[in-house]
């Protein structure tokens, strides 16, 4: 006898440049019970990104439909580029009872919270401000304009920390997935997350009372 694993969603939220996709790839990759949500994108794919897989990469015209449509979970600009979480993304997930990770940003992160209440919310941040900087500058795609762009809104961002249930300091990749599968193990077994523990426990005592009676 078992209790049934609880779905939700989890929120991966850090500013850019601080591995947050990676380390929701990664993840998802070493977890069974775990899917990746693949958010749209209005922005230009990178070099080795595909479509389907890192983004779904959708021009203008398309992310205005699926935002009249009400099809979208969360979207913002960022950058002044428009990302979004296709809601059934996250829906299809829950249903076939899978944990479902989302790569996204502050804005989007409170709008998930807002639509699910169970959700998530995990704050990535970096070691250090040099670190960030370093590991932005390493982006062949990113302009000199952009990079100090990007900076600023770090510093927006992490005013907002206090609003997320953990945070994790991804200083080493496997440090920090190690962090993150524990906190996302942990709430699996949270007790207000599992559904069908009073059925469980009212079997346990159930079978307690017939041996009490046997004994």
């Amino acid at each position: 006898m078992s209790f049934e694993r609880p779905a939700f969603p989890v929120v991966i939220a850090a500013p850019s440049g601080t591995g947050k996709t990676t380390l929701a790839q990664r993840l998802v990759e070493r977890n069974d019970h775990l899917v990746f949500s693949i958010s749209a994108t209005t922005r230009a794919a990178r070099p080795k990104e595909k479509d389907g897989r890192d983004y779904h990469f959708v021009d203008d015209a398309t992310f205005e439909r699926m935002i009249e449509r009400n099809e979208l979970a969360e979207w913002a600009v960022v950058h002044g580029r428009r990302y979004g979480t296709p809601r059934r993304e996250i829906t299809s997930a829950l249903e076939r009872g899978h944990t479902v990770v989302l790569d996204i940003d502050i804005q989007g992160a409170r709008q998930v919270r807002r639509m699910f209440p169970e959700a998530l919310l995990i704050f990535v941040l970096p070691p250090s401000a040099a670190v960030l900087a370093t590991r932005l500058s390493r982006r062949a795609s990113e302009e000199p304009d952009e990079r100090r762009h990007r900076l600023i809104n770090a510093r927006r961002e992490l005013q907002a920390v206090g609003e997320f249930d953990y945070v994790v300091v991804n200083d080493e990749l496997e440090r920090a997935h190690d962090a993150v599968d524990a906190i996302i193990r942990a709430e699996w077994s949270r007790v207000r997350r599992i559904g069908d523990l009073p059925g469980y426990t009212r079997t346990l005592i159930g079978d307690l009372d017939d041996l009490i009676r046997a004994s």
